[in-house]
């Protein structure tokens, strides 16, 4: 089965206004080991298709279907999706006051595997991945990001990523406010976690400046809530060129 597949999705939101649709029959298919670039202006729907799959409840179902090897992830509480193996990395990581980044991570795996990870071997792939994503040791006694640049909170999310070890990664924005150094750091850690246990993933981004260090398999461009062209890598390299301009004229004419 697909590790993630999902059918006409369609979902809305309550704002002032009333009910306002966002997706409008959303379909995609991904596999194991694949990487999905999800691209397109803003307010196009790509953070809400993540938000919705992790859980949010700010986000109604309205009608199609989200599965994670064949079992309804809708139909799973946040924390269950977890479990099945489902990771979100946020476009904007909260803050934890109190919550130091050891004790988080610990927690949170402990709570993935139902069992908590060995002392030893914990603690070291802690420190390796910590160095891999060249993050000072001091980070791991911090509150999770509390104090944090916008860098070192995406770093922490790819921390997060490395030692958690999901089954499926959606990545939303993670390149937003990063500069190259730590733009090559990220997809650096992105790669290895995809090399050490064949991830699947869905790298939501307006830009094609990631796609540059994190190769994707397939590219899909969203527009007002719908897939409106799907294709390789190269596809990527066209909106490079031509931006989203030839979609927005097509919705606004249709």
């Amino acid at each position: 089965m697909p590790v993630l597949q999902i059918k006409d999705l369609h979902v809305s939101v309550e704002t002032e206004n009333g009910t306002k649709p966002i997706l409008k029959g959303v379909d995609l298919t991904a596999q194991d080991g694949e990487t999905h670039a999800i691209m397109g202006p803003n307010g196009s729907g790509k953070s809400t298709l993540a938000y919705t799959i992790a859980g949010h409840p700010k986000y109604h179902v309205e009608s199609g279907s989200v599965t994670l090897d064949g079992e309804d992830l809708l139909a799973m509480t946040v924390d269950a999706r977890a479990r099945a193996g489902l990771f979100l990395a946020m476009q904007y990581p909260v803050e934890i006051p109190g919550v130091t980044v050891t004790n988080f991570l610990r927690t949170a795996k402990t709570a993935i595997d139902g069992e908590s990870p060995a002392i030893r071997h914990w603690i070291k792939d802690v420190k390796t991945s910590m160095a891999n994503l060249r993050m000072d040791p001091s980070f791991a006694e911090r509150n999770v990001n509390e104090g944090f640049s916008g860098g070192e909170k995406k770093r922490h999310e790819i921390l997060q990523l490395e030692l958690l070890k999901p089954r499926f990664a959606i990545l939303d924005e993670t390149d937003s406010g990063l500069d190259v150094d730590a733009l090559r750091i990220v997809a650096d850690g992105v790669n290895r976690a995809k090399a050490s246990t064949n991830l699947g993933v869905l790298l939501i981004t307006h830009y094609t400046r990631i796609l540059r260090y994190i190769t994707p398999d397939f590219v899909h461009v969203f527009v007002d809530g719908r897939v409106a062209e799907e294709g390789g890598p190269e596809l990527a390299e066209r909106l490079e060129n031509e931006g989203y301009d030839r979609f927005l004229t097509a919705t606004n004419v249709g």
